[in-house]
């Protein structure tokens, strides 16, 4: 019955999608146009109202059913995250996407299939960002799209790109930055290296999706300055910059209108501003009414729900639909599909280069780790004649990524503990058997291999800390020349972060303790390894230890570029691209997240407004553990010749020599900050404005580097002018090595005044907000 069943269900589907096609051979004098082949206009007028229905929400089902167009290669459907709907009779085949903001997401086991497909675990967004690097970013890009295409994918959805508003934002290692200038430019570069393969990108989630909590139908308010300037602005840069092929929308509503059902935000702003001409599809089940999510030119709809056709087909048959809005819907997607790999028949081998994707993955991580202490020049230290007493669960095990669909099948990630031994560091034996025969009870992080997306770990899947006695300790630092400590914290999809979460346990305070008073007493250095998806609380413990490594997650080769650091082989040149404050309250939307009522929130308002990350902390005088852009290195440098050149329209060059003053070969990152003049509108102290780094430069060797800095990048949003507006006056430019570190800095005077773009009145709050003001000196 099972089978007949079975036989029932895949009849039914090849006569929805070759009903058509069998009247096409049976009256063969029937002729269609054919897509990619006649006008696209006139293949989108033969399309029946169900065929535009399904065309614009995604298919529902995932057998394998014929999806391919006579004599092309049948795609394995179910190894992706989603695709749209095939019709034959037209030409136009399924295009395929899967998610990929840290590697490419597909069903590593397939029906009838022995073999096991894995991917790439590429360092997330986060440690990306901390390289500040742009060519870093794109090159991960041209690895995981070079990845996707081999694996028959269209479009990656990815990058995401929201803002880190809080510290408890539970998918924060799948984003950028506190920081729209630098979460933009490193997600174009990162667009431009998926595109340059033949592949599609999604940026996402389109827009103010800055928490997990509620996620589905919290009302984000928020002033339209602060929207222009923090939360649209990085996705303006990507869009203007990198053009992707797609969009996705969020699923939260933003004063008061869900995003995938904003007119105001995906016409207005997105295509009409900002020039966008491909599709916008919705997060999976976002939005709440198909109709005005058509209306709003959210033109696809996933994954599909045969309720969402159905109504968008009444919709269409009654008029409360027009027939012209979904045909440019369609027109839309079918426009990006031209452009795929499935529709040029792309004859893709489902075996990517992965050691050349392993090689980009250990460069980016080793070039992106953020070196926080190192006193007295704890590291770096001698491979093969140094000891070391590894301690912590995950020093054993590589925890690569985040959950959720961030998470990749990836088939192993290499520990810190194998990247040590393989740079030929000794380590402590009996502190690994132990932690190696702890590990062995718990439970794989993934206990369903073939699922398509992980959610956040049963808790017994991870071990809690284990134990250790003083004495073992003492042993230990005896018998080793230094310790390693790492602390893990695991990040996921559909849920915040509680603040017990960003702070350390009792079990990992005390191992801090207890494993740095006994190496100390031996007159040895203690380091501690930051295997984090995003900011942990640092201040109370940070003095105890000699050394911090801020390893983010760094993918599957993470220990091996813990390695290389460590050795000395490279230099570490990341900062950060997020502020760690000193207790959680200090943050400055800590009062507000995740938003009312408490316990299940229906609305947040971000009352910091612009305030965001260093904006807030510098202008508030609020101490942080470590500031935005912080990073140290083992070598030194010095900035000279700096200087401001005046250009044409009120632009300015600024330029600078970077020096290598010390005795590694190394990179620096150079910031660029502006200070606005008194005027009109409240500024914050400093705002980033530019960035770029170095080449490595030898000991001695020195850069000039040159910034071009336009009206339009000193431009704040006037809310009553519904415009840019750079304000006449006196802006201080500066160079730092840190948002709170100027090492040089200069005037450069606006004569007059200039609105450099002028905007729609879009996205206005409903309701007041109560505006965190900073208090004028």
């Amino acid at each position: 019955m099972q089978k007949n069943n079975q036989n029932i269900g895949f009849y039914f589907i090849a006569i929805m999608f070759g009903l058509i096609g069998t009247m096409q051979e049976a009256l063969p004098q029937q002729k269609y146009p054919q897509f990619g082949i006649d006008p696209l206009k006139d293949v989108i007028a033969a399309m029946t109202i169900d065929e535009k229905a399904l065309m614009v929400t995604g298919a529902k089902r995932r057998e394998v059913y014929p999806t391919a167009l006579p004599g092309k290669k049948q795609k394995n459907i179910v190894a992706v995250g989603g695709y749209t709907y095939p019709f034959l009779r037209l030409g136009i085949p399924p295009i395929y996407l899967s998610d990929g903001p840290a590697g490419v997401r597909i069903a590593p086991r397939r029906s009838g299939d022995s073999q096991t497909y894995y991917a790439t675990a590429f360092p997330v967004a986060t440690l990306v960002a901390s390289g500040w690097d742009t060519s870093l970013s794109r090159e991960i890009g041209e690895a995981m799209g070079h990845e996707a295409l081999e694996y028959g994918v269209d479009i990656l959805l990815a990058p995401a790109m929201n803002i880190h508003r809080d510290p408890l934002g539970g998918r924060s290692f799948e984003y950028y930055s506190e920081d729209p200038l630098l979460t933009g430019k490193m997600a174009s570069a990162y667009v431009q290296g998926i595109q340059s393969q033949g592949v599609g990108a999604s940026i996402k989630h389109f827009a103010a999706n800055n928490q997990e909590t509620s996620r589905r139908y919290i009302n984000t308010i928020v002033s339209e300055r602060a929207l222009r300037e923090i939360y649209l602005e990085g996705f303006r840069i990507v869009v203007q910059e990198a053009k992707p092929w797609t969009v996705m929308s969020s699923y939260n509503k933003i004063n008061g209108v869900y995003t995938p059902q904003s007119r105001e935000l995906l016409v207005d702003i997105l295509r009409k501003e900002w020039g966008f001409n491909g599709f916008v599809l919705t997060d999976w089940y976002g939005g709440d009414d198909p109709v005005e999510q058509m209306k709003a030119h959210n033109d696809l709809l996933m994954p599909g729900l045969q309720v969402w056709t159905d109504t968008i087909a009444d919709a269409l048959r009654n008029g409360n639909l027009s027939m012209d809005v979904i045909d440019q819907n369609i027109e839309n997607i079918l426009n990006v599909a031209l452009k795929t790999g499935t529709v040029k028949d792309y004859p893709y081998t489902e075996k990517p280069d992965f050691e050349k994707s392993k090689e980009v993955a250990r460069r980016v991580a080793r070039e992106s780790m953020v070196l926080l202490k190192n006193e007295q020049h704890t590291l770096p230290i001698q491979a093969g004649s140094t000891s070391i007493g590894l301690f912590g669960n995950y020093s054993y095990k590589n925890l690569p990524g985040g959950t959720g669909s961030g998470a990749v099948n990836y088939e192993h990630a290499v520990s810190v503990a194998e990247g040590l031994k393989e740079a030929g560091f000794k380590l402590d034996p009996v502190l690994e058997k132990k932690y190696t025969t702890h590990l062995d009870k718990g439970k794989p992080l993934r206990d369903k291999a073939d699922s398509l997306i992980t959610a956040m770990p049963p808790r017994d899947s991870i071990l809690s800390e284990l134990a250790w006695d003083n004495h073992e300790i003492e042993r230990s630092a005896k018998e080793t020349d230094m310790a390693i400590i790492t602390i893990m914290r695991i990040f996921g999809e559909g849920g915040d972060r509680h603040v017990d979460h960003f702070n350390l346990t009792t079990e990992e305070l005390s191992l801090i303790d207890r494993v740095s008073d006994a190496y100390h007493a031996q007159r040895k250095k203690v380091v501690v390894l930051l295997n984090v998806g995003g900011v942990v609380e640092t201040a109370s413990w940070k003095d105890k230890v000699d050394g911090i490594l801020l390893t983010w997650q760094s993918g599957q080769e993470g220990g091996h570029a813990v390695a290389d650091l460590v050795s000395g082989k490279f230099t570490p040149s990341g900062k950060l691209p997020t502020t760690f404050p000193v207790r959680y309250a200090d943050a400055p939307s800590a009062k507000n997240f995740p938003g009312t009522p408490i316990g299940n929130p229906t609305e947040v308002v971000y009352e910091e407004d612009i305030y965001v990350g260093y904006r807030y902390y510098d202008t508030f005088r609020v101490p942080t553990s470590f500031s935005f852009g912080f990073g140290l290195s083992y070598t030194s440098f010095t900035y000279t010749n700096f200087k401001i050149e005046k250009g044409k329209g009120g632009s300015a060059t600024l330029l600078v020599t970077v020096e290598n003053t010390g005795r590694y070969p190394g990179k620096e990152v150079v910031q660029v900050y502006a200070t606005a003049p008194s005027g009109k509108l409240e500024h914050p102290e400093k705002e980033l404005k530019a960035f770029a780094k170095t080449r490595l430069l030898q000991p001695g060797e020195r850069e000039t580097l040159r910034f071009e800095i336009t009206p339009r990048m000193l431009s704040s949003f006037d809310t009553g002018a519904s415009a840019w507006v750079a304000e006449k006056g006196v802006y201080d430019l500066m160079i730092a090595v840190s948002s709170d570190t100027i090492v040089a800095n200069g005037k450069f005077r606006l004569a007059k005044s200039q609105i450099t773009e002028k905007v729609s009145k879009s996205l206005i709050p409903q309701v007041p907000i109560n505006i965190l003001r900073p208090v004028k000196p």
